[in-house]
């Protein structure tokens, strides 16, 4: 065929094909509208799963009678004018493409009405094609009716599911957007029948509130709030805690300057900062912000939006996951977050830890080594507090259950510790203290390791040379497409240095650095901690007891054993009540 223009409503429709999926698609679109519009207050209305109604007002600056039908042509937009705004894009949406590719593919009817105007006006498109508008009552603000979706593409319409698994997408994407303005308040109506009714949230309290709704009342109270600046970033919001893992990733999100985004850098450095804590496999949940400059993302990296890129990614990894590995280092027992525990067992020096632990873990007796460094620390003090245990957030010991569980009195009322699942934290927390204290040495090859890569792996290496030897490796470049690898960390020395190797060139590509060789370490050092820690059926003193709780008191992570399972329970008095029906 000859070379040829297409026509105006063919090249919507082939732009409705990347923007419009679905009729969650439309809604996303109209929604960041709206929030672009400076709407405090957003009612959606949707019937039959969207398809057959998705109608969306607001009460933002609206659009003026002259600007219409404008708004209605491809690439007109009010959000950039420039190649330097596309540089610093502020709002949710920027192409100017959302309107005329619904348009294309739905009956829509777009009314609005801009303060200061004596009456609205109404403009109607029907499959591409504009009729005249007309005045028509509306408050300030914008309505968008879009109906019949995919009625003039019946290959599109045949491939939505029910109207209940359409609703359901479009159910989510709601409250999705809900979660990123916590000013604005959202009312979502399916069928005539209200389903979501969120009131905007002034404060702290009125956010926990939003959260709860959407998310689920259990995650609230299972989660951390964090809030965070560094290097010209914010990072603020709810985690999860480690013990309210899930087995999807159906509970994460996270939304950067407002936009809710799904990025490989931000998923990668928030798993990395729970992988010492969750179970194998399971993930954890979050909703979490960051605020940075807009200079620093490209946000037109995808036709829809969700996905970004970070002009500086590797700054960012390292910020988001140094902030929530630290808040998660602080799941430890306390007492109205207080944590007024003393140390019971101070920890010991760089130095001590060396001498004890020698460094040499590859050798033979590494193991022993490892195991005598884990027991208590000597003249421990008995570290019995007042009776009504007020000092202490785990309180007092109390006797042993079958040699597994510690049973404990504070104030709160019974605790119950998993006294292996404790001790091993215990452990395995000292022994990565020590060992980050000492420089990972490194340990020369008897026989250099010959590595067969990519070009680009190679050039990786090269330009990460000094990255990889601080993580303990040696490696030269011998060839276009291969390595040689001299030295390796002393520690990892019996493990698989060539797969290691490429796994750690792997993260540099896709993340810019890498966990892998801390993440191989803390492994060995959990396995070395489950073998030193107190077994169960082991008979404990109540003076060795206390101590224990006294350490998990002053241990971060505590709160969960090194896979993933808690390490205690608090059975307040209440619930005892309750238990016992006293009172009734």
């Amino acid at each position: 065929m000859s070379i040829r223009k297409l026509p105006a409503q063919l090249v919507n429709q082939i732009a409705a094909g990347e923007v419009v999926e679905r009729p969650a698609s439309v809604l996303k679109e109209l929604l960041e509208n709206s929030l672009d519009a400076g709407a405090r207050k957003i009612e959606i209305e949707v019937d039959a799963g969207g398809l057959k109604l998705c109608r969306v007002r607001d009460d933002g600056s609206g659009i003026p009678k002259d600007e219409l039908e404008i708004a209605l042509d491809r690439h007109a937009t009010s959000k950039i004018s420039s190649l330097e705004d596309l540089d610093r894009v502020a709002t949710l949406g920027f192409r100017g493409e959302a309107l005329p590719s619904i348009a294309s593919v739905s009956r829509l009817a777009l009314t609005s009405r801009v303060e200061g105007v004596d009456s609205g006006w109404r403009v109607r498109v029907e499959g591409g094609r504009p009729e005249a508008g007309q005045p028509a009552p509306h408050a300030r603000g914008t309505t968008v009716e879009v109906r019949d979706l995919f009625y003039n593409t019946p290959a599109r319409r045949k491939f939505m599911k029910t109207e209940r698994t359409e609703f359901g997408h479009l159910d989510k994407v709601a409250r999705r957007i809900a979660l990123s303005r916590f000013d604005v308040a959202f009312r979502l109506v399916h069928n005539q029948r209200a389903v979501m009714d969120l009131r905007a949230a002034a404060d702290q309290s009125a956010m926990d509130r939003r959260v709860r709704e959407v998310c689920g009342g259990e995650f609230v109270d299972q989660s951390l709030f964090v809030d965070h600046q560094a290097s010209g970033m914010r990072l603020w919001g709810w985690l999860g805690l480690p013990t309210f893992s899930r087995s999807q990733a159906d509970l994460q999100y996270f939304y950067l300057n407002g936009r809710m985004v799904r990025d490989k850098v931000v998923s990668h450095a928030i798993r990395s900062a729970y992988a010492d804590v969750l179970y194998h496999g399971r993930q954890p949940a979050y909703v979490l912000y960051l605020e940075m400059d807009p200079g620093g993302v490209d946000v037109n990296a995808h036709p829809t939006k969700h996905e970004v890129r970070f002009r500086d990614s590797r700054a960012v990894h390292g910020f988001l996951s140094s902030t929530v590995d630290r808040a998660i280092a602080e799941t430890r027992p306390r007492e109205g977050g207080a944590g007024s525990a003393r140390l019971a067992a101070p920890l010991p020096t760089a130095p001590e830890a060396q001498q004890s632990m020698g460094f040499h873990v590859a050798e033979r007796g590494a193991l022993a080594a490892f195991a005598e460094f884990a027991r208590p620390a000597p003249g421990v003090p008995d570290a019995v507090p007042d009776p009504d245990a007020g000092d202490w957030p785990l309180g007092t010991a109390l006797s042993q259950l079958h040699g597994v569980y510690i049973l404990a009195q504070n104030r709160q009322g019974l605790v119950l510790v998993d006294m292996h699942a404790a001790h091993e934290r215990i452990v395995y927390e000292r022994l990565k203290q020590a060992m980050g204290e000492g420089a990972v040495r490194a340990q020369p090859l008897l026989v250099p390791v010959t590595l067969r890569t990519s070009r680009a792996e190679a050039d990786l290496a090269e330009a990460h040379e000094r990255d990889l030897g601080r993580l303990g490796f040696e490696i030269r470049r011998t060839g276009p497409e291969s390595l040689s690898i001299r030295k390796a960390p002393a520690i990892l020395a019996d493990a698989d240095v060539e797969t290691l190797v490429r796994d750690v060139l792997s993260d540099f590509a896709s993340h810019g650095q890498t966990r892998r060789v801390e993440e191989t370490v803390n492994g060995l050092l959990s396995t070395m901690a489950c073998h030193g820690s107190v077994r169960a059926n082991r008979r404990l003193t109540i003076p060795e007891m206390n101590a224990l709780l006294r350490d998990m008191e002053q241990t971060e992570r505590s709160d969960q054993c090194n896979h993933g399972r808690p390490t205690w329970t608090q059975l307040r008095l209440d619930e005892l009540d309750r238990l016992f029906l006293r009172g009734r």
